[in-house]
C-alpha cells in the first residue's frame, strides 16, 4: 500500500508508537553514556543517512527565505537536539522512568497554543470531543492511581517539560516548513542543524563524543528504527496533517512508552490504564475520518497578518 494513500493522521501516530520503544532503549544506557554523547551519535548517523538531501535541502530552505532558514534551526538545534539531550537525560540520570514520559502530554496543549498564533490553526468547537477524551486517556494510561496522582524530582520535571515544549514547537515549525519544502529536505535539515548543536553541547557538558561497542549499537537502532525510519513516515504525514491533529496523533507515543516500560520492569497495567489506552487509540482511529470538520483551514504565514482597516 502506497504511503499517499494513507491518512496523514495516521501516519503520524505510527511514528509516534515507533517513539513508544525509544526511552526504554535510552534506559538502558543508564550509568554508561551521557545524554550529550547519545544524542551525538544518533546525529552523526542521520547526518550521514540522509547526506544525498542536505545541499538540494540548504538552496531550497534559504531560497523559501530567513522564516524557513529560523525555523530549521529552531526545529534542529532545539526539538531535535536539545530536546532529546534533556529528554534522555531525564531519563538515564535519574531512577524516576514514568514521571519523564507522564509529562509529555503538555505537548498538544503547547502545540495547539503555538500553532493558532504563529499557522492560524484554530480548532473549531467540535474538536474538543477528540482532543479532550485524548487527553483523559493520556492521564489514565500515566497514572496506575488517577486519584492520587504523583510525580517526583524536580530536575526530572523541568527537564521533561523543556524537552515537550521544545517538541511542540518543533511540529507546529515542521509542519510551517512543509508548506514550501519536500518532507526529506525538512528531515535532512532537522539532522544537519542538530548535529551543529549536539556537538557545540559536547564540549559545553564535558562529554565524550563516541561510547563503547555495545552502547553505540543501541544508538545505531535509535538512529535508524526511532530516529530516521519514524521521522521519514512522521514528515510525510505532517505534510497533509495540521499541527493541531499532529500533536493529538503524538499521543501515541508516551502511551506506548508507558506501557512498555511498566512491562520491561515488570509491572502491570490497571483497569483504568487500559481504559486510557482505549479512548487515546479511539480518538487518533477517528481523526482521518472527521480531520477536514474539527480544525480550520490554515494560514498560509507563519505570523498571521494584520487585518487590513
Amino acid at each position: 500500500m502506497r504511503l499517499t494513500r494513507v491518512p496523514g493522521v495516521v501516519l503520524i501516530a505510527i511514528a509516534a508508537a515507533m517513539w513508544g520503544t525509544d526511552p526504554i532503549i535510552r534506559k538502558t544506557m543508564s550509568g554508561t553514556t551521557s545524554a550529550t554523547t547519545i544524542v551525538f551519535g544518533e546525529h552523526v548517523i542521520l547526518v550521514l543517512c540522509t547526506l544525498p538531501f542536505l545541499f538540494p535541502a540548504l538552496r531550497a530552505v534559504f531560497r523559501a527565505g530567513w522564516r524557513y532558514v529560523a525555523a530549521a534551526v529552531v526545529i534542529g538545534a532545539g526539538a531535535s537536539a536539545a530536546a532529546t539531550i534533556l529528554f534522555t537525560d531525564a531519563l538515564i540520570g535519574h531512577s524516576d522512568f514514568i514521571t519523564p514520559v507522564v509529562i509529555q502530554k503538555v505537548q498538544p496543549l503547547v502545540a495547539v497554543a503555538a500553532a493558532a498564533a504563529l499557522l492560524g490553526e484554530r480548532p473549531r468547537p467540535s474538536f474538543a470531543w477528540f482532543f479532550l477524551p485524548a487527553l483523559a486517556g493520556f492521564w489514565l494510561v500515566n497514572q496506575p492511581h488517577p486519584f492520587e496522582p504523583s510525580a517526583s524530582g524536580v530536575v526530572v520535571i523541568v527537564e521533561a517539560t523543556a524537552a515537550a515544549v521544545l517538541w511542540a514547537l518543533g511540529t507546529v515549525l515542521g509542519r510551517y516548513m512543509s508548506r514550501e519544502l519536500e518532507f526529506q529536505h525538512i528531515l535532512s535539515l532537522r539532522f544537519f542543524f542538530g548535529l551543529i548543536a549536539s556537538a557545540i553541547a559536547l564540549p559545553v557538558m564535558g562529554a565524550a563524543a563516541y561510547s563503547d561497542g555495545h552502547d553505540s549499537v543501541l544508538i545505531l537502532y535509535l538512529a535508524l528504527v526511532t530516529g530516521l525510519a519514524a521521522l521519514t513516515l512522521y514528515y510525510f504525514g505532517l505534510q497533509r496533517t495540521p499541527a493541531v491533529l499532529s500533536s493529538l496523533a503524538e499521543l501515541t507515543y508516551p502511551a506506548v512508552a508507558v506501557i512498555a516500560g511498566i512491562y520491561a520492569y515488570d509491572q502491570h497495567l490497571s483497569w483504568t490504564q487500559w481504559l486510557g489506552v482505549g479512548l487515546i487509540l479511539g480518538a487518533v482511529t477517528l481523526l482521518p475520518v472527521r480531520r477536514r470538520r474539527v480544525v480550520a483551514e490554515p494560514s498560509r504565514e507563519l505570523v498571521p497578518a494584520a487585518a487590513s482597516a
